[in-house]
């Protein structure tokens, strides 16, 4: 994917195309920052290191429990093994010729099954050729640095109606089910009311136990697990295009980011076992009402923070609680970013709200990020648009 200007270069983060997810009369962006008061940045500072060399359009990195080696998948379609600090020349997975890569479409993220070091099982999001989301399993081949391309076994297919809000994240939670976030479904102001809809798995976060069933199996404590009032996958709704989701094991909370629409971005916490969440849009955008004729808060989930786009920002990007030992002095704090914005801010999240809110001086300019990751012993990373990846090396 070649990117050329910010009103382009936002789509891989997830807000539109060009301008396709605007409201035909745009509404002026605004400066309010709500949830856990005022962001503190003069004392904070962070130092990043850039390792791996360069990569072509990163969107997401991992790595197998218990394992040194970090994966970086970019967009076009490969994953890339970064060990020892250097980069392998042979990808571990290329799957570039079935991928629909360039916007917001391509190989969006991977994730290792917790008993990866036994089944050799990991999983994928990707935009096949017709732009639909493909979630597949494959298994690493008999050399640990490569996969086989032939294990692939597709575990949910889901149509998109348009190019754009294919959320793309997959990941395991501490219960051991496989999440995948969805957005919904694109163009701009959810046109299908995918989000408020229990019966379209659009808009949505999925749970599937992939350890049981052909090629999966409903969790007896999804909300819609006896079908009889939406689809059995759906773990919660009113979501618009989740960049990025995690879950902080320690504390056994679920952080969503969903990118808005005009004016708002959001991020939301609640307790990873927590069924049925409604996050809201398009009744909500952020902590506002998206339409001024249809407001009704009774049984929304509210987000933790929420701020305009001011001074730039255009798309936030979710990212994790970091849980390292290399830095105690941002234990237990969530880190995010926003792609257009570029800086670093993080809080700690304590009794149902954001406190101790902080924007970071990281020395040089970041560049865009497009997610984060997370080593086997819980350090952070950083992934930037211009190639690079950074982890957060050292606090003052």
């Amino acid at each position: 994917m070649s990117i050329a200007g910010k009103a382009i270069a936002t789509a891989i983060a997830g807000v539109c195309l060009v301008g396709a997810c605007r409201d035909s009369e745009p509404r002026e962006a605004r400066a309010a920052i709500s949830g856990g008061g005022e962001v503190q940045s003069a004392r904070n500072t962070l130092r990043l290191e850039a390792l791996g060399g360069r990569f072509r359009e990163p969107v997401h990195l991992a790595s197998p429990s218990g394992d040194s080696r970090l994966f970086v998948v970019e967009q076009a379609g490969r994953i890339r093994v970064v060990k020892s600090g250097t980069t392998l020349p042979q990808s571990f997975l290329d799957i570039s010729e079935r991928v629909r890569s360039g916007g917001e479409q391509g190989l969006l993220s991977m994730a290792f099954h917790p008993d990866y070091r036994r089944n050799g099982y990991f999983y994928v999001n990707f935009t096949n050729r017709q732009g639909h989301t493909h979630v597949e399993r494959f298994k690493v081949s008999s050399n640990p640095d490569v996969a086989d391309e032939a294990s692939a076994r597709l575990i949910i297919m889901i149509e998109q109606p348009y190019s754009n809000h294919n959320g793309g994240l997959v990941m395991f939670g501490p219960d051991g089910m496989l999440h995948i976030g969805m957005g919904d479904g694109g163009s701009g102001g959810d046109p299908h009311n995918n989000g408020q809809n229990p019966r379209a798995l659009l808009g949505k976060m999925l749970r599937l136990d992939v350890d049981r069933g052909d090629p999966y199996a409903i969790p007896s404590d999804n909300p819609f697990a006896s079908g009889a009032a939406g689809r059995r996958e759906i773990w919660a709704t009113g979501i618009r295009n989740p960049w990025r989701f995690s879950f902080d094991r320690t504390a056994g909370i679920m952080y969503i980011a969903d990118v808005g629409q005009n004016e708002k971005e959001e991020i939301n916490a609640v307790p990873a076992n927590r069924a049925g969440v409604n996050y809201g849009w398009k009744i909500m955008e952020g902590d506002e009402c998206y339409r001024s004729s249809d407001c009704r808060r009774a049984g929304l989930q509210m987000p933790v923070i929420s701020y305009g786009r001011s001074g730039g920002a255009c798309s936030v990007t979710g990212g994790l609680v970091y849980r390292g030992k290399r830095i105690p002095a941002i234990q237990g704090h969530y880190f995010y970013s926003d792609y257009c914005a570029g800086w670093l801010r993080s809080f700690h999240y304590q009794n149902g709200a954001a406190t101790d809110r902080r924007e970071w001086n990281t020395g040089p300019e970041i560049g865009n990020v497009t997610s984060f990751g997370e080593d086997s012993a819980g350090e952070i990373y950083i992934v930037t648009q211009g190639g690079r990846i950074y982890r957060v090396a050292g606090a003052g």
